[in-house]
């Protein structure tokens, strides 16, 4: 077999079919379950990039990629340089310590989510062993036969053999708005454009039908060797980018404090190295290190939780979009509605029974291969219960669905010989290519009489909530092809009938999610009438009613307006979805879609949330963010309360680095200019900030109160910075009264006074934790089990350590029982007034 990268470079477009399948050693019933086996072993994986073979070798390099880890140990190489070997050594092991506590946490994290994200991978049908099989897409070899139909993804670069009415979205490689149709034959561009017998991964079907071999995989296809141009990455989510904000006020606060705490200690005549090595403990810190770890953990672990309710993440930051999401958009089948759809009737346009309607309608059914469908799997099912003879009919040829016609035609021939064009579809556009009307074997001119008569029995059964469909035949010619011209001067047969019931139990979940603060709005294909009537039934309120028609007509800030101030908008294309969509998000609402069809990958794209299901189609499931295990509205409410209270530990996290930490180090900082001496050795903050990072670990498993969960969250920076005002303020206001207490009152040594201060700073850090991990009071609300255990722990290692053999080498010695006594009363002080300082500032925001 040759190598793909060679065959791509013969210009494989202008080449005929049966001429490429020689080349790649492959037959148009496919390979071999043996050959694509050995093939894939060959080439490897039909993926961008190669698995990394060291996945956790890297994970753990990538912990020091931290600037301030990276000086860190310098510093220490400076220091064991300069033959201060305990400060080396100590600073060395903190920072060891600390990075394999990330590294082995995010690792565990990160593997979890990729097994969560390996059952919801994308899939293709392939030809194996002379029959179809559905495989992993990155099982796709070079020289398979890969079945497309509509809302499939195209897993790599391939030759079309067969196709009918074919047409591909190929908008992210060429930027061309409209599907492009594709057929086989050799073709003499080069351009991608120009390539119309060439299908590329990235890409995917729109409508029709094909097979298609393919030549290039994985990095060698026109999507991998373009990939780093490509501006793919999904747009920035407001959790990340509230991450992003948070990280530069740190930044901008940590650059000043080192330079000035720096030169104004080598001003004061301190050592050079202690003060630099001083001034880097005091950015560590004072920085969230661990937030990445911190975020990376709490994401997964509520991935695990959100998985167990039925809801795949396959985007970890969207959890906390999920968690905001203020509207919900969705449409109707099967997510409010049962989804097990049942034929009532074939009824004649006169509204009685018809046994040929029904016929001809199961002929269009059970032939059409474009796009599969619950309304035909429900029409052959009627169908095969009532009947155990079906008449011999062939099918010669499929004009497929596509949703601007939205309907859908097979040629029959019938055992005499004629050609029968059996068209079923939606209701008007049926309608519109019929110029007759059939009853038994009376034709008669379709007027506008009869065309009345015809819509008001439409519109009567869909104010019943019945989907109504329209079928229509026509005689045809022998001919060798037929195609969308040959829709017209249709007879008009009658009326299918389908109804699908609503869920049980959902008019108490859309109650839910109300009280949630999630606000529904259907968008939906299906007529008004059908809409409206479930709506009803499920106790929707209806603010206001919008069609597609009725959209066309609308300008983008007209939208605006109306998008808000309506929950139901029917008879709506794809395209439309997307513009509801960006109208909602135009005006500030965090909005969700759900969908599991080819129509919604565009509004999926669009929405903060992307929802499908995992029988969707590849398009609409690869466009989500999650994709749930069942349609179920109840298990996406459940999936909004775990991304609240995911973001809700988020936020516990920054509330006890902006509280504690940013108190500390700032009062320290200052303690170190009027002092004779360092307040603390770097060795002892990098070990006080260890020490308070292991109850940290803890929080991404902590309980939320319940008020948490019910209202949307989000990120304000500006409440964010006041908090760590006030409560730095606070911490600085104890620090300092143990430095008063420590100093004049006790008069220590500076040994006595390091040890001192390191035992009540990070008494206080651990304490701080149990404050700010809520609003309310913090004995009204417990902690998780592991916080609560994890802090007990270290509070007790924290007391301990200045009495254990190793205190000298810390730079700590044993305090008298007077001042220990004096700490932990500060350290309850400090409870008090930090417990007063948070009722203050949540009144005071609740006033704003």
């Amino acid at each position: 077999m040759a190598d793909p990268r060679a065959i791509s470079e013969k210009n494989y477009w202008q080449a005929a079919p049966d001429a490429v399948l020689a080349t790649l050693a492959s037959t148009p019933t496919g390979l071999s379950s043996i050959e694509a086996a050995r093939r894939l072993r060959t080439l490897g994986p039909n993926l961008l990039h190669a698995r990394p073979q060291l996945a956790a070798w890297r994970s753990l390099l990538a912990q020091f990629k931290n600037p301030l880890v990276l000086i860190l140990i310098f510093a220490s190489i400076t220091s064991a340089f300069l033959q201060e070997w305990v400060d080396a050594t100590v600073v060395l092991l903190v920072v060891l310590s600390s990075t394999g506590l990330s590294f082995w946490q995010e690792h565990r994290a990160s593997k979890a989510v990729e097994e969560l994200r390996a059952r919801v991978k994308s899939k293709a049908t392939v030809l194996r062993d002379d029959k179809p099989q559905t495989i992993v897409a990155e099982e796709v070899v070079v020289g398979d036969i890969v079945l497309l139909a509509a809302g499939s993804l195209i897993p790599a670069d391939g030759l079309v053999l067969i196709a009918k009415d074919f047409f591909v979205n190929q908008a992210v490689l060429t930027g061309e708005s409209f599907p492009v149709e594709k057929k086989p034959g050799p073709v003499t561009g080069t351009t991608l454009a120009e390539r119309t017998n060439g299908v590329f991964m990235g890409s995917s079907v729109r409508s029709g039908t094909a097979h298609v071999v393919i030549v290039t995989t994985g990095a060698a296809t026109v999507f991998g060797q373009i990939a780093q141009r490509l501006t793919l990455r999904p747009p920035e989510t407001d959790f990340e980018r509230g991450i992003r904000r948070f990280g530069a006020l740190l930044t901008q606060v940590m650059l000043a404090l080192v330079l000035v705490v720096f030169a104004a200690n080598v001003f004061l005549q301190k050592p050079p190295i202690d003060a630099l090595l001083f001034a880097i403990a005091l950015a560590v810190g004072l920085t969230p290190e661990l937030l990445p770890t911190i975020i990376t953990v709490t994401l997964a672990q509520g991935a695990q939780r959100m998985a167990a309710l039925g809801v795949i993440v396959r985007r970890l930051n969207a959890i906390e979009n999920l968690g905001n999401m203020s509207v919900l958009c969705t449409d109707k089948t099967g997510t409010l509605t049962l989804g097990v759809v049942q034929l009532d009737g074939a009824l004649d346009w006169l509204g009685q029974p018809s046994p040929s309607l029904l016929h001809a309608a199961y002929l269009n059914a059970f032939h059409q291969t474009g796009l599969s469908n619950v309304l035909d799997e429900a029409i052959i099912a009627h169908v095969q219960q009532a009947t155990a003879t079906l008449s011999p009919e062939e099918k010669v040829d499929e004009i497929p669905y596509d949703f601007v016609r939205k309907r859908l035609s097979v040629v029959i021939q019938k055992g005499g010989g004629n050609r029968w064009l059996i068209t079923k579809g939606a209701f008007d556009n049926v309608l519109a290519i019929c110029t007759a009307v059939q009853t038994g074997t009376t034709v008669m001119p379709l007027d506008d009489d009869i065309r009345a008569q015809l819509q008001e029995r439409y519109v009567g059964w869909s104010s019943e909530g019945y989907r109504v469909l329209g079928v229509a035949v026509k005689e045809m010619p022998l001919q060798a092809s037929y195609t969308v011209s040959d829709e017209y001067a249709l007879t008009f047969g009658g009326f299918l009938l389908f109804f699908d019931p609503p869920k049980p139990g959902m008019e108490q979940t859309l109650a839910d999610l109300s009280r949630l603060g999630v606000q529904l709005k259907i968008i939906t294909g299906d007529n008004r009438q059908v809409a409206q009537h479930l709506a009803t039934m499920l106790g929707l309120p209806l603010t206001g009613i919008v069609t597609g028609s009725q959209l066309d007509e609308l300008h983008e800030e007209a939208l605006w307006h109306v998008a808000g101030h309506t929950t139901l908008f029917a008879e709506v294309d794809p395209n439309q979805k997307e513009r509801i969509i960006l109208a909602l998000r135009k005006m500030g609402q965090a909005v969700g879609y759900m969908g599991d069809g080819i129509n919604d990958a565009p509004a999926l794209h669009a929405a903060d949330v992307g929802i499908s299901v995992d029988t969707a189609v590849d398009v609409a499931k690869e466009a989500a963010d999650f994709v749930l295990l069942e349609k179920n509205l109840e298990v996406l409410r459940a999936g909004i309360e775990e991304g609240r209270r995911t973001f809700a530990n988020t936020l516990k996290y920054i509330f006890t680095t902006t509280s504690a930490n940013f108190g500390n180090m700032i009062s320290m900082a200052g303690a170190s200019l009027f002092l004779p001496f360092l307040p603390l050795l770097a060795k002892q903050i990098l070990l006080n900030n260890f020490l308070s990072d292991i109850p940290a670990m803890t929080i991404a498993g902590d309980n939320v109160d319940p008020e948490l969960v019910q209202t949307p969250q989000h990120w304000d920076m500006k409440f964010i910075r006041r908090f760590m005002v006030l409560f730095g303020l606070v911490s600085s206001a104890f620090d300092y009264l143990t430095f008063a207490t420590l100093f004049w009152l006790f008069q220590v040594t500076p040994v006595q006074f390091r040890t001192g201060w390191f035992v009540e700073s990070l008494m206080t850090e651990l304490v701080i934790a149990l404050v700010v991990r809520t609003r309310k009071p913090f004995y009204q609300s417990k902690p998780g089990r592991l916080l609560w255990i994890s802090t007990l722990i270290v509070a007790g290692i924290t007391l301990m350590l200045p009495y254990l053999p190793m205190a000298g080498v810390l730079g700590l010695l044993p305090l008298s029982a007077s001042l220990l006594l004096a700490l932990l009363f500060i350290t309850i002080l400090y409870v008090v007034g930090a417990e007063l300082a948070k009722r203050f500032f949540y009144a005071k925001a609740t006033l704003r």
